[in-house]
């Protein structure tokens, strides 16, 4: 039998709460903790001790795990041994900011009424400190459930020693299952659980031709250009107007979703306009929805980031470049092996442009989660509760490396209570969170934990 807690007293704490939350949130994307960037290594283990402080203000434990990278933190909120446990995941590590294309300063959090603006206030660390909020209401009224709070600071990076670190520290963070908030609704009137993740495979392709740049006008002609080599090379790959890879063997085991899955993505609201609006582009690849959903949910891809080597300044300037280098990326769908998938690059580099050397940096399979069962069941009512409308089940087109990790590793139910949303922007300039998913999120969890706290295996 659920627990029924008084609705008022939780409306009053979150109220009670706003200045508090915002005042920890802004102690918390005030530290630039770039987990890409070397420089901000001390940012790094500032956020992890300032986090400390915070969750044990808040009445939890907290203990700080080196790894051969960056920490992670481990809070408590403990109840009864016998009472069930969950497991919070969240990150704190967070992408680059450049202010000069941020309307204010990116490590600055300022508070625009209801809007929080900042580096890392969606990703992740407001969603993180929602759940935060809510899991201290659940121990102080009692409800007789162990929380378990994973605050990572790797997964910008792929999370390389967070499946060491599980292992290494398992008993730290076992428990009966796991929710993680790091995930994108449809859109502010629509919520969304996901129920799978396009896995990722990054690689560089370089190409030298040359030990130093030349004159264009004494060597052009004559000399070859590695850039114009590699942009051979790369239309060789993928089809740029339909987004299709031509790299033999780079399907291979490739799951299609059901007729059924993809009407369910466009009976749940998605549309071509609002995802076109949420991340200001201009065109899509497909006029259709259902055909824009499948591609970015349920296809895999090859996605060039940038060409480095030759000259980068104002103006132009005529040189033949002695090498070039292209970072590219392949987000990859459940069924396909990391592994294969580099394989068939490599090999199709070398019989394309047999000078030219691929490389992987970092790869990371598909997730494909649980999409009904109690654990559904209970963050379907959780986000109703919260937010007054029923949630979509859907996957994501992005990767995140700790759900794989603790889905090897721990083998509990996994489900994604996100709060952010497509405006929020993830990963943008002006990144944002805002009052209205933080209130509504930690009623959410308190209502998921609620539920939780009755379920038996």
């Amino acid at each position: 039998m659920a627990l029924k807690l008084d609705s008022t007293k939780l409306d009053s704490y979150i109220a009670d709460n706003r200045s508090d939350y915002e005042k920890n949130l802004k102690r918390l994307v005030d530290i630039p903790s770039v987990s890409m960037d070397p420089a901000h290594k001390k940012d790094i283990d500032r956020l992890a001790a300032e986090a400390s402080k915070v969750l044990e203000e808040m009445g939890g434990r907290a203990e700080v795990f080196q790894t051969e990278g960056n920490p992670v933190i481990v809070g408590t909120l403990l109840a009864k041994p016998e009472d069930p446990t969950v497991l919070i995941y969240n990150h704190m590590d967070v992408q680059p900011a450049d202010p000069a294309h941020w309307d204010s300063a990116p490590f600055e959090m300022a508070i625009t009424g209801d809007k929080y603006l900042g580096r890392g206030t969606t990703d992740d660390k407001g969603p993180a400190l929602t759940a935060l909020y809510a899991a201290r209401f659940a121990r102080q009224n009692n409800i007789p459930l162990n929380i378990k709070i994973v605050w990572e600071l790797e997964e910008e990076i792929g999370s390389g020693n967070f499946f060491q670190f599980l292992r290494d520290q398992r008993s730290a963070v076992e428990s009966n299952s796991i929710v993680v908030s790091d995930t994108v609704w449809i859109s502010r009137e629509k919520p969304a659980i996901p129920c799978g993740f396009r896995g990722l495979l990054c690689a560089l392709i370089k190409l030298e031709t040359g030990t130093s740049e030349t004159h264009s006008g004494l060597t052009g002609g004559g000399a070859r250009n590695p850039y114009t080599e590699l942009v051979e090379l790369l239309s060789l790959c993928v089809d740029a107007k339909t987004g299709a890879v031509k790299i033999p063997g780079f399907y291979q085991g490739v799951e299609e979703p059901t007729e059924a899955e993809l009407d369910g993505f466009i009976e749940a609201g998605f549309t071509s306009e609002n995802f076109m609006k949420a991340h200001k582009l201009k065109s899509l690849r497909f006029d259709d929805a259902r055909e824009v959903a499948k591609h970015i949910w349920t296809k895999p891809t090859f996605e060039v980031h940038g060409i480095t080597g030759g000259y980068e300044g104002p103006g132009v300037k005529t040189i033949i470049p002695p090498s070039a280098e292209a970072k590219v990326s392949m987000r990859l769908v459940p069924g396909q092996n990391p592994e294969h998938v580099f394989k068939c690059l490599e090999a199709f580099v070398k019989e394309n442009c047999p000078e030219a050397v691929a490389k992987s940096t970092g790869q990371l399979g598909a997730y494909a989660g649980i999409k009904d069962g109690k654990y559904i069941d209970a963050a379907r009512e959780a986000i109703k509760e919260g937010f007054g409308s029923e949630p979509a089940l859907v996957r994501e087109g992005g990767s995140i490396g700790a759900v794989v990790a603790l889905g090897d590793i721990l083998a509990v139910p996994i489900v994604f209570l996100g709060l952010s949303l497509p405006e929020h922007g993830y990963h943008s300039v002006n990144e944002n969170f805002d009052w209205g998913q933080a209130s509504g999120g930690m009623k959410a969890f308190v209502k998921y934990f609620e539920i939780l706290s009755t379920l038996k295996d």
